[in-house]
């Protein structure tokens, strides 16, 4: 028991501390994800306050504010809080016999550097493409999703407006992927994860673009924008466009769903009044709200 509390406060501390030095400035500029995060926000608002799609929409949309304090929540402060548990997690995983390479299939160490990366990003995002879904189809995870799909007006901040159990689903499958990767994770990793929270800002913000015939391969506003409309049609209640950074898995498996691109579609979901607004009241959402929908969004 002790080996286990001394790893929680290790990795706990550690990871403060990394969030500290980011803050101030002591890590490398290109793995300094709180200042990084906090560029890549402030140039996609000016984006949209450039080039806005909805012009009716005001530069401080509804929910802003309560949009980019997810933003640090999600991104640092429950990283922070949750470490220390995923370690204890892995050092139990190690005492029963189930290393990090256990479960591998491809091994990448030998790989050039750009296909290296180019598998990381590709199969973490079908993974998250696949936990989305699921977060769609099964009434107790959506129950924590609706907080997601409680924003009425799309802005970049919308990306990390998300239920901090919604962590708690994508890691384990995340951690899944970098298995079959041997446990290995490449160096410059960095630059994708910058990467997907590039797209995700730009997949809910303010702006009109489709990347022509790169759509279907990149996710983007348009595309997204529908996986948050209020109505969805008939037959596809579960939900459609479930793509993170990647719209090829809905192409691929039938999810995809543009009828157009006016981007005045109405957005949430049926009941959604009865979401609390405040951050307290959507942090302790889906663990007593009452569960009308059986197994799906409406």
């Amino acid at each position: 028991m002790e080996k286990y509390l001394d790893a929680f406060l290790n990795s706990f501390m550690g990871t403060l501390n990394w969030t500290w030095k980011s803050i101030v400035f002591e890590v490398p500029w290109y793995t300094n994800y709180f200042w990084g995060i906090i560029l890549l926000s402030i140039l996609v608002w000016i984006l949209e306050i450039a080039f806005p799609w909805r012009k009716n929409q005001a530069v401080f949309r509804k929910d802003f504010w309560l949009d980019a304090f997810y933003i640090f929540f999600n991104f640092f402060l429950f990283t922070i809080v949750i470490s220390g548990f995923y370690k204890c997690l892995e050092l139990l995983f190690l005492d029963i016999g189930i290393a990090s390479n256990t479960l591998a299939l491809v091994d990448l160490k030998e790989w050039p550097e750009i296909f290296q990366l180019l598998v990381f990003f590709v199969l973490l995002d079908f993974v998250q493409w696949f936990t989305h879904m699921l977060l769609h189809r099964y009434a107790f995870l959506w129950e924590f999703h609706k907080v997601h799909h409680s924003v009425k007006e799309m802005g970049f901040a919308a990306h990390m407006r998300y239920h901090w159990m919604e962590n708690i689903f994508y890691k384990p499958l995340k951690t899944f992927a970098v298995m079959i990767l041997g446990g290995f994770e490449p160096e410059q990793a960095y630059i994708v994860h910058f990467v997907a929270i590039a797209i995700g800002h730009l997949n809910h913000s303010n702006i009109k673009l489709t990347w022509g015939p790169l759509k279907y391969i990149f996710n983007n506003p348009v595309m997204h924008l529908y996986h948050h409309a209020y109505e969805l049609p008939e037959g596809r209640k579960n939900g459609v466009n479930y793509g993170i950074s990647l719209s090829m898995w809905d192409y691929l498996f039938k999810t995809d769903y543009i009828p157009e691109d006016s981007g005045l579609v109405p957005l949430g979901y049926e009941g959604d009044n009865e979401m609390p607004k405040g951050f307290i009241g959507q942090f302790v959402y889906g663990f007593h709200s009452k569960r009308k929908n059986k197994a799906t969004n409406p």
